[in-house]
């Protein structure tokens, strides 16, 4: 349950980036567009993926049928939606804090990936492999962002 608890407390400041991404869009605020309001989105609903599976996998192993472990997965990204509809009303009234803001998220998704997604995908055994994916990853997102951004 901590995992579960885990990926959907990380699942808020996800949606709230969204959210003030697409409220900048709409405010015309600096180097802000609906483009990169989609790429985002786009880039943070494709890594939604594998959570919804770290979520799953462990709960299926624990004994949870698989309805209820992909429910739980489903569940925990509940909360974006939710918090970008949030995110998008702050901007409106706080586009000033708009740069902290999102420096803020990007620093604490930076944090979460560098002190525990590397060294605990490097502890399998399969080193290669988990580096092809972070990889694979970062190209992904850097075609999204060259693509629509």
């Amino acid at each position: 349950m901590l995992l579960v608890s885990a990926i959907t407390l990380h699942n808020i400041p996800e949606g709230l980036a969204i959210g003030v991404a697409f409220g900048a869009a709409y405010l015309n605020l600096e180097n802000a567009t609906l483009a990169g309001a989609i790429a985002l989105a786009i880039g943070i609903g494709i890594q939604n993926f594998p959570e919804g599976t770290a979520i799953a996998v462990p709960l299926r192993r624990e004994g949870f049928s698989r309805m209820k472990s992909f429910m739980y997965g489903q569940f925990s990204g509940i909360v974006e939606p939710v918090a970008a509809v949030a995110g998008a009303a702050l901007i409106m009234v706080a586009a000033p804090v708009l740069p902290y803001a999102l420096n803020f998220a990007a620093g604490a998704m930076m944090f979460v990936v560098i002190e525990e997604l590397i060294p605990e995908s490097q502890r399998g055994g399969h080193t290669d492999l988990a580096t092809m994916g972070a990889l694979a990853g970062f190209v992904v997102m850097m075609m999204l962002d060259v693509g629509l951004g």
